[in-house]
Order: structure tokens, then sequence, then C-alpha cells
């Protein structure tokens, strides 16, 4: 897979999960890995560029074993760029269906 492509579409994946729910950065990696191979040298940039975009909050809960975990919890702007994103992929999804049929 093109590694533009990938990123971009890790990008909204992650988007989307933090949006379902708040999550952890390795909850996000253990999710998103179940389908597409990463790791957290993609997750944590993008998890960081996200936050200073002002797409996620963060806080920290004490967890009772091991040390406190770091949760995201998407913002207004970030549901504003996930429908952005949904938008563009469904219009790709249209333009592959137009050229790529089965």
């Amino acid at each position: 897979m093109n590694p533009q492509f990938k990123k971009g579409v890790i990008e909204m994946c992650v988007l989307k999960l933090i949006s379902d729910k708040d999550m952890y950065g390795f909850e996000v990696i253990e999710t998103i890995s179940k389908e597409i191979e990463v790791n957290e040298n993609t997750i944590y940039p993008i998890l960081r560029r996200l936050t200073k975009a002002n797409y996620f909050d963060t806080y920290t809960e004490t967890m009772s074993i091991g040390a406190p975990r770091k949760y995201y919890k998407i913002t207004e702007e970030g549901q504003e760029q996930l429908h952005i994103y949904e938008s563009e992929f469904g219009k790709l999804s249209i333009i592959s269906k137009l050229f790529w049929k089965q």
C-alpha cells in the first residue's frame, strides 16, 4: 500500500475510533492492527499531530496496576475533520466503482 495513502487512511481510522469512544494510545494500536499492519511508530505521531491540531483533547486516568493512561477524546474540530474525511472517502468509493468494476 502506498505509504501516503496508508497514512491518510490510518488517520481517518484513528479519528473514527476515538469518535466512538475515548481511547488510550495502545488501545488504538491494538484495534487498528487487527485490520492494518501498524505499530507505535505509526500511531503515536498521528495522535500527537491530531492533538496539536485540536482534533483531540487528552486526560489521564490512574490505573490500579501500572502507569496512568493518557486518553484521547475527540473535539468538535475533530468531528468536523472526520466528516470531511468520510465525505472524501465516499467520493473515492464511488470513483473506484466506476473505474474498477468487478
